[in-house]
């Protein structure tokens, strides 16, 4: 089983980003410009809203653990 944690970024500044996991860590854009990776878990809702910056991770189970939409929002640390 893998634990792994998957981080996302949002450098193209999209409202909503669908991914296909529920625990996650958001950095918000890529590094440098990065803010403190935070982990978060949707637990039982299928949304959530980065506090740091508002990106709205929405959980689609259409998507692999490492798919989002749209495409390129997984950053590989």
């Amino acid at each position: 089983m893998d634990n792994r944690i998957n981080h996302f970024q949002n450098d193209k500044g999209y409202n909503i980003i669908k991914i296909g996991v529920k625990k996650f860590m958001c950095a918000g854009a890529s590094p440098p410009m990065d803010h403190p990776h935070i982990f978060i878990n949707m637990g039982d809702e299928n949304e959530k809203r980065c506090p740091y910056c508002s990106t709205i991770y929405c959980f689609d189970s259409s998507l692999g653990q490492e798919e989002t939409s749209p495409k390129g929002c997984l950053l590989l640390i």
